[in-house]
């Protein structure tokens, strides 16, 4: 990669960073990525898939893989706190993830395929929308045109604040714990305050769900059995002194290294929230958003990361411990050999959507390298 490209790659990640969308809003990003695409010559540009999701293919013309490599295009609801001249344009939206650096390094990819067409096979780049809620991978394989583009391997990455700048870790096996926002509503009745024994109030229903579904998994080694659940909010009546509540929410983060650890923990704390409920005669309801099943990397995808990074002289580790925090790219392992790998952000880097997280430039030859690297092995 030049310098020249490294260059306009790098405006171009300032000028996204500058104009995030929200999940499921990504309409002038996908516009704006297709253009590029085209720009590029990619041979078929589909848009629209899964919502606003994207695909640029490059195609040999002769019989071999489908290789995909994968990035996202949404951005977060969080104001960024930066003195950075791209700063976020739009209030209280920020690429605090890093998806902006994704979407230019799979972009890198492009400027290499335009004059370097692989042999056999073809090249998909896939940008999907929505990944910060875990809708947007199901999404998009679900829509009818990704069955034009079904690929056969499927490579990504994502950016790791706390790993050295520049270097990768790969695991084979689960990758990205399974996660789950669980939705609780306690349903009583309310009373006047003077009263509180004329109404039934989920007061200490609440009160007690908050420590015992917390209890249900505190974490520990990342192995099948791990579990960790955390109460990410609770709300209780309404803000006045004359009425005894008559109804509390309570959410609470479910969180496991395998799927089936997931499904058990469900049983356990549904049975753990009916039966206070029905304990304290209460209503409950219970519900599921932001649901993201394990990212488990395939062995022979893993493997040609690994040459990839060999190859490109990027140091590369090999942990057996997945990563607590979630992806949605496990979605395409369903259909093709798939493995994401990290990329280091650097050790002291601000953490992954916090307010002054910003993707660092530097890595944006080095992902791209390691893409292309694992191309060649596959489609030349």
């Amino acid at each position: 990669m030049t310098p020249d490209t490294i260059a306009r790659l790098t405006r171009l990640r300032h000028a996204l960073h500058q104009a995030p969308e929200l999940s499921g809003q990504e309409e002038q990003t996908a516009a704006r990525i297709a253009d590029e695409l085209r720009a590029r010559g990619a041979d078929t540009v589909l848009t629209g898939i899964g919502g606003h999701g994207v695909a640029g293919v490059f195609d040999s013309g002769q019989v071999g893989p489908t290789v995909a490599i994968r990035c996202e295009l949404d951005g977060l609801p969080i104001q960024e706190q930066s003195d950075a001249e791209y700063v976020s344009r739009i209030p209280g939206k920020g690429h605090l993830c890093g998806h902006d650096g994704h979407m230019v390094m799979v972009l890198g990819v492009a400027d290499y395929l335009r004059g370097n067409r692989p042999k056999k096979g073809r090249v998909v780049l896939i940008f999907q929308p929505a990944e910060e809620t875990g809708q947007g991978a199901i999404a998009y394989r679900v829509d009818p045109q990704f069955a034009k583009i079904a690929p056969d391997y499927a490579f990504s990455l994502h950016n790791l604040p706390g790993l050295a700048l520049g270097e990768v870790e790969l695991c084979e096996g689960p990758a990205n714990c399974a996660s789950r926002g669980m939705r609780i509503v306690l349903t009583g009745k309310t009373s006047h305050a003077s009263a509180p024994q004329d109404g039934v109030s989920p007061a200490a229903a609440l009160a007690s769900l908050m420590p015992q579904l917390a209890g249900l998994g505190q974490g520990g080694f990342l192995d099948a059995d791990f579990a960790l659940t955390t109460v990410t909010h609770a709300n209780l009546g309404e803000p006045t002194f004359g009425v005894a509540p008559g109804e509390a929410e309570l959410w609470v983060t479910l969180r496991t290294v395998a799927d089936e650890r997931m499904q058990s923990l469900i049983v356990e704390a549904e049975a753990l929230v009916d039966k206070t409920a029905t304990d304290h005669g209460l209503g409950c309801e219970i519900s599921y958003e932001d649901v993201f099943e394990a990212c488990v990397n395939e062995p022979e995808a893993v493997d040609i990361l690994n040459q990839s990074c060999a190859k490109t002289g990027v140091s590369c580790t090999l942990t057996a411990s997945p990563q607590k925090f979630s992806e949605d790219f496990g979605q395409f392992g369903k259909d093709a050999k798939a493995a994401m790998f990290w990329l280091g952000a650097g050790t002291a880097h601000p953490q992954l959507h916090n307010p002054d997280y910003d993707f660092p430039d530097e890595l944006i030859p080095v992902g791209t390298a390691v893409f292309v690297a694992s191309l060649r092995s596959l489609l030349w």
